[in-house]
């Protein structure tokens, strides 16, 4: 775990009010450009628990938007929590929104980073800010940066929503096994290799996209980390959430997180998707809500979640 925390001691931190409400902006300067987040608190400010919001992959910024796709779920999840009385910070990942400053190259990002970044942000919350109890909620790919952040000293409790319960290169396997033969093995061997940590000089034409040199460090450091390793470390009280309608993660995910820690509590969520929303399994109508930010999270989701926080 030290070697994850390193890159915290270049990381200076700066807040400022853009309301005289309960909503702050807030700025985490790194050596590599700045990060913006949204701090909310309930009215009269409270509370001293705050939840830490951990978007999930690719292009997602705090408010669980894509480009195309705006849903609004992560702010939705954090207004819920401000009206349970439980104080959030959602932010944009580097290179994502208002941290587009902050953004590497491709070929220097790291999964570590995401993991330093988020550990930073709940060392701020817990050392700065005194909150008193700081939880991790992680959703989809931001389950694992926060489980793994969340072995730090600053976290009381962490959650997992829709998180992967098996290493990235698995999941890869499962995804891409209806290729033909030849590429299938094509594919099995690359991976086969960046799991040992080996860059692969030469890829097929069909293959760049995924497998291009200058993302392979990345997926290296990725791959390195088995969900099911990580949460079994955690000495702090977890909960894992998981919709029975999530076309991206299923509910064996879960169950792989769940017997990897039992003493987590566990509950899968009927009726609730990838984004938190209420949907059917219909794969076109459960896309449909992805871009429909009129459309409440599930409220067994905020019950939940505030069951777990406050008990």
């Amino acid at each position: 775990m030290k070697a994850i925390f390193v890159l915290m001691l270049a990381i200076s931190l700066n807040t400022w009010a853009v309301s005289a409400q309960q909503s702050n902006i807030t700025v985490l300067k790194t050596a590599t450009g700045e990060l913006e987040g949204t701090l909310i608190s309930p009215d009269k400010n409270v509370s001293r628990t705050v939840a830490l919001l951990i978007a999930g992959s690719g292009p997602t910024d705090r408010d669980g938007n894509n480009q195309g796709m705006t849903n609004n779920s992560l702010k939705m999840l954090a207004e819920g929590l401000r009206q349970s009385g439980i104080a959030s910070l959602r932010y944009d990942k580097r290179g994502i929104g208002k941290s587009r400053s902050a953004g590497l190259q491709e070929s220097d990002l790291r999964f570590g980073t995401y993991i330093n970044d988020a550990a930073a942000w709940c060392n701020y919350l817990k050392t700065e800010l005194k909150f008193k109890k700081v939880i991790i909620i992680g959703h989809s790919e931001g389950s694992l940066i926060g489980m793994i952040a969340a072995q730090g000293k600053n976290v009381d409790q962490y959650i997992s929503i829709a998180g992967a319960g098996q290493a990235a290169d698995k999941i890869l396997r499962e995804q891409l096994k209806n290729q033909p033969p030849s590429l299938s093995m094509t594919i099995n061997t690359i991976l086969d290799d960046l799991v040992k940590g080996k860059l692969v000089e030469q890829t097929p034409p069909e293959l760049n996209a995924l497998f291009r040199k200058s993302v392979q460090p990345y997926m290296i450091s990725w791959f390195k980390y088995d969900p099911q390793k990580e949460i079994a470390k955690l000495k702090i009280p977890v909960l894992i959430l998981q919709g029975t309608t999530d076309i991206q993660v299923g509910t064996a995910d879960a169950q792989r997180l769940s017997k990897a820690l039992p003493k987590a509590k566990l509950k899968l969520i009927e009726g609730m998707n990838h984004i938190l929303k209420t949907a059917p399994l219909d794969r076109n109508l459960n896309i449909a809500t992805y871009m429909d930010p009129t459309l409440a999270i599930n409220k067994e989701l905020m019950e939940q979640i505030t069951l777990f926080i406050k008990q």
